[in-house]
């Protein structure tokens, strides 16, 4: 009975809430170039924050990545929900060959070593389109 109501107020709360169908398809591990709309007083500009994709995480309305990147020698991790309207589009630059589903260890590692080998059939691919 509890659970049911649960759900009933989960439900209605994500009612005006979808995921974005024009986003592509991409896994952790994938460089990623993610575009978002930032608000600055009354102007709004779209920035890039481009890095590797490092987990996901969830599943339906509440699914997220995070994605980190390098400024400056500084790591910065950005965790982006999909349903998002401040992400205005995606664009994939590599796949990458991991076997793992979570990155973490990037986290300890600097320059070469934080490197992930890139699928270059995806990249050539691209290029020829």
């Amino acid at each position: 009975m509890a659970n049911e109501i649960i759900q009933n107020i989960v439900q209605r709360v994500t009612l005006g809430r979808t995921q974005k169908n024009d986003l592509p398809q991409f896994n952790t591990g994938d460089t990623l170039g993610v575009y978002v709309k930032v608000k600055e007083g009354e102007k709004e500009r779209v920035q890039l924050f481009k890095g590797i994709v490092i987990k996901i995480q969830n599943s339906g309305q509440g699914r997220s990545f995070t994605v980190r990147k390098m400024s400056s020698g500084v790591g910065v991790e950005r965790t982006f929900p999909f349903t998002s309207p401040a992400l205005d589009r995606i664009e994939i630059i590599s796949k990458g060959k991991i076997r793992r589903s979570r990155l973490f260890y990037l986290r300890g590692l600097r320059g070469r070593a934080a490197k992930i080998e890139s699928n270059l059939a995806f990249e050539s691919n691209k290029s020829q389109n």
